[in-house]
Parts: C-alpha cells; structure tokens; sequence
C-alpha cells in the first residue's frame, strides 16, 4: 500500500534536511579551503570562493600535513588488523562455541566500551609510562585497539550468528579443524561484517584525538587530528589552512565508505531480520 503524496512529501522534506545538515560543514570547510586570505576574513562572509589554491600548498609544504597523515594510517591501519586479528577468533567462538554466560561477555563488552575516555586516560597513561610507549605510535594503537574490540567482537559476532550452521557442521564432517572451519569456510561468507568492523574500526583510529594528543607529545609523530588542532597562526586562528587540512583528511575517509558502502549496509543489517 503506498503512502498518501502529503507523507511522502513530508518524508522527503526531512531526508532533505538530515542530508543538508550533515554535509553543510563540509560544504562550508571545501568552500574556504578554496578562498584568499581576504576573502576568509571578509565581513559579512562570501559563501563562494575565489578558486584560491594558496591554503592547501601551505598546509602540504609547510605544515606537513603529509607527515601527519603517514602517522595516521600506520596507527589506524595497524589498530585494524590487529583489532580484526583478536576480534576474529573471538567472535567465532561466541557465536558459535557453546559457552556459558556469553550474553554476560557480550554485554561486558559494550560496558568497557561505554567507558568516557577522561576516566581510563590516567590508568592508560601510566600503564604506558612503565612500558615505554609513551610518545611512540605503538603506544596510541595499544589503547586504540582495547577501545575498539567491542564493537568489532559485537559486529562479528552478530554476523556469524546469522551464518548457516549446516555449512559448519559439513566443514567438519570433512575433517576440519575449528580453524580450519572459521578461516576457510566462515570468514569468507563474513566477508561484509569484516568489512564493517575494519573501516569503523579505521574511522576512530583515524579521527581520533584525545589519545593521540595525551601520548603523543612529538610533533613529527603526530596524527592528523592534533596536526590540524595544533596549528598556529601569528596573530589569527588560520582557519583557511584549517579548512584545507580538513578537507585532505576527510576525503580518504569518504572514499573508503563510498567503495564499500554496500558490504557496510550489509554488515550493520546483519541480524536486523529473522526469516
């Protein structure tokens, strides 16, 4: 049955709106990345730009944003896949092994992760004080990967439940082990909850800042996050410098969901319909 014009129109209208609201400070940040220096600081503001390519060859050969941007994907990309690497496994065995109290363990989960980062910061720094990591990338993946696991095992964990048991138990009629049957037979068929966990696993670690800024006191060390927070103008805030980082920053990100947005779809869905 399909709805009257008057919802419809309604229905529209708020999509419209949602959409606008979400992409304007994008929007608002690529248009003054492209505008001069006088243009940015004009009263009442120009919403066009001038076609100015001044802020992005200052943020590229002078604030080393390329620096900063190399610090981000080793420390993202390595929080990944050692997140995947321990999520995997564990994930596996709480949907698949018979375990008791697994609703308990999954809801410890989301328990550690609902923690605000300003109460773990001081346990975390002092942890990383006696092990040497502070100051090192190796110390921001260690915290990144504790706070990302829960939601990666939580993913995982829901997609493998939805998987066809039939398809487990003739993997063993054949002969294979546990790990043969999760990594031949099992991670293949969860490709798109695998590929969920990583890119949202990938999106905090590379957008986030509180940790980054905590362990990192380095400047050639320094993430995207805290370049761009740490820039310093003479007398002014260089919003235009800011804009045009912003912008460097955001566009892997939205490639990456733009290439796999329908594995995306498809490993949040998982487990929303029984059928």
């Amino acid at each position: 049955m399909t709805k009257p014009f008057s919802e419809r129109l309604v229905l529209l209208i708020g999509i419209f709106v949602a959409v606008l609201g979400s992409l304007f400070p994008f929007f608002w940040f690529v248009m003054t990345s492209l505008k001069s220096q006088i243009h940015v600081e004009a009263i009442p503001p120009t919403w066009w730009p001038d076609g100015s390519l001044t802020f992005y060859e200052s943020v590229l050969f002078d604030r080393h944003v390329l620096t900063s941007m190399g610090n981000s994907l080793i420390v993202a990309s390595s929080t990944t896949v050692i997140a995947l690497l321990i999520a995997t496994p564990a994930a596996y065995a709480l949907a698949r092994l018979r375990l008791s109290g697994k609703a308990w363990m999954l809801g410890g989960l989301l328990c550690v992760a609902m923690f605000p980062q300003l109460v773990i910061a001081g346990p975390i720094w002092q942890i990383l004080k006696r092990l040497g990591g502070l100051n090192t990338h190796w110390g921001l993946v260690l915290p990144y990967v504790t706070l990302t696991l829960p939601l990666a095992v939580w993913i995982l964990a829901t997609f493998f439940k939805e998987l066809p048991l039939e398809l487990e138990e003739a993997a063993r009629i054949d002969g294979c082990t546990a790990w043969q049957t999760l990594s031949k037979v099992m991670l293949p068929l969860a490709a798109p909850g695998l590929f969920t966990a990583a890119i949202l696993t990938f999106i905090y670690a590379w957008n986030e800042f509180f940790f980054a800024l905590l362990i990192l006191t380095d400047p050639a060390k320094h993430t995207l996050p805290v370049g761009i927070a740490l820039f310093q103008g003479e007398f002014t805030m260089p919003w235009g410098e800011i804009a045009a980082a912003s912008v460097i920053a955001t566009l892997p990100l939205i490639v990456l969901v733009l290439l796999f947005q329908r594995g995306i779809i498809s490993g949040l869905s998982a487990g929303a319909v029984k059928g």
